[in-house]
Formats: C-alpha cells, structure tokens, sequence
C-alpha cells in the first residue's frame, strides 16, 4: 500500500515547497490521513517546514448557506467559497511568505453550529511540504485549477458501508438524530460521494482509508 509520508519526503527533497493533496468521498478518511501525515512530517522536521490547508476552512457559513437556500444540501461543491479557496492555495502553494488559512470547526463552538473559522491556521513561509486536504480537489468546472496546483493527489476510499456508518456516527455526534442522519447521508452525503468517484481518475494514487 502506498506509503504518503515516506512519498512526499523523496518528492520534497527536489523542490522548494511539495503539495501533497488528499481527497476523496466524505466519510472516507481522507482528514485523518492528511492530519496523520502532517504529524509525521512534523515530527521529522519541526513546524517550520510544513503547511496544512483544510477544504472545509471554505465552508459558506450558515447565514450565507440561508440566504442563498442551500441549508439542506451543505458539503455539495456550491455550498464552498471556490473562489476564495483556489485564491488561498495559490499563494500557500509558493514559499516565501507566511499565509494565513481558515479552519473548521465541525462541532461548534460551545455546543453550537459547525462554522469555518477565518485565519485559524498559519502555513509557514519556509514550509517544506504543503498538505491540501476536501471532497472536491480533483473536481472539474470551476474547481478545476485546484488539480493543476497539486503536486500528488491521493484518493482516499472506503467501502460504502463503512462510510455511511462513519457518517452516521458523526452526524449523531453533532446533535442529529439516527433517522436524520439517514436521510442527510442518503440525500447529501451519498450524491456527493458519487460526484468526486466520477474525478477519481484526476487523480495519482488510490489509497484505502479503512486502516
């Protein structure tokens, strides 16, 4: 099985910032890969030398998700601020600047409504490896740029039945009930997960998320 870390140290080594995506179908594992990885580099070479960029810091918030009506259907690629989050990667993905990143708080603050967080995360201007993890990095349209700016992109992939039952847990841990997060992961979560395995030949490696 691929082995990320050991593949972005031996492609980092000959060039001045690496970027290293991780995407795949919600649920999947794709976060906690890509937070696996950027532990590891981390530890090797201190937190000067690598960068982390969260899709999900692009969130749309919820009032702008209810003016626009897109409440019921949060996580599909409208739902982001695609724009702003190519805009970001652009710059992160050039050293020699520190740029700050949003984040996502996906329990809420106090209890509250999962929101993105503005300037939550520094990537610093003498990293060594940038690591991009979301849904949507392979997408074609207005997402497309986003490929074109990763060096490597893995796909991180599960079994459905072993995504929709990590959905489920996490949706009930947010405040859904069982039947509510039934429906989300069928009417939400499922649609989307089909449209980024439609990308997943823009992709380099395939990587199971099960482990």
């Amino acid at each position: 099985m691929s082995n990320p870390t050991t593949e972005i140290i031996e492609a980092a080594a000959d060039t001045p910032r690496f970027v290293a995506g991780f995407t795949g179908p919600p649920g999947a594992g794709k976060t906690t890969i890509a937070r696996r990885v950027v532990a590891e580099l981390t530890e090797r070479f201190g937190d000067d030398a690598v960068g982390y960029l969260p899709m999900d810091g692009f969130h749309l918030a919820t009032t702008v998700l209810r003016r626009l009506g897109r409440t019921d259907r949060r996580g599909a690629p409208d739902t982001f601020d695609v724009d702003g989050f190519v805009s970001l990667l652009r710059r992160a993905a050039a050293p020699g600047k520190e740029v700050y990143a949003p984040d996502f708080d996906h329990r809420g603050v106090g209890g509250g409504v999962a929101e993105p967080i503005a300037a939550a995360l520094i990537i610093p201007a003498t990293a060594k490896v940038l690591v991009v993890e979301g849904n949507y990095l392979a997408l074609d349209g207005e997402w497309s740029p986003v490929r074109d700016l990763i060096d490597r992109l893995w796909f991180v992939d599960v079994p459905d039945d072993v995504r929709r039952e990590r959905l489920s847990v996490r949706h009930v841990g947010a405040g859904r009930s069982a039947e509510n997060a039934r429906r989300w992961i069928e009417s939400v979560d499922d649609p989307n997960a089909a449209l980024i395995r439609s990308c997943r030949h823009r992709c380099d490696v395939l990587l199971d998320g099960t482990s």
